[in-house]
């Protein structure tokens, strides 16, 4: 479980969440472009949701418990990048299915269309 400190207030994400919403974050922050953040909290913390706004001149710290950075899901970047740029801001979600593309088979080449096509 990783750590967000964002002046003085502190919020636990798993770490894979944490490394998606570090990219999206960090990108935008370094854009000098503030945005608010809203996620659900635990059942444990009492459920609810939580939300801060995020402005690039206030001390924010990453703390990764896992020393290995996980691999990125792209998808999840996009989606979460296309929120942080709506009016409600940055809207954390669970990472998504990855989109499996059904392999079509392709019609077998003959080689005389193979040779027609060259000339």
């Amino acid at each position: 479980m990783g750590l967000l400190t964002y002046d003085g207030f502190e919020a636990d994400f798993d770490d894979r969440l944490l490394a998606h919403l570090h990219v999206v974050i960090v990108q935008k922050l370094r854009r000098g472009e503030s945005f608010s953040m809203t996620w659900r909290e635990s059942n444990d913390g009492g459920g609810g949701r939580s939300s801060l706004w995020l402005h690039p001149s206030i001390p924010l710290h990453f703390k990764f418990l896992g020393s290995k950075p996980p691999t990125l899901n792209r998808e999840w970047l996009a989606t979460l990048t296309l929120s942080s740029n709506s009016s409600q801001g940055l809207v954390v979600t669970p990472e998504p299915e990855p989109t499996l593309v059904p392999m079509t088979p392709q019609p077998a080449r003959s080689s005389s269309s193979a040779s027609s096509a060259r000339a």
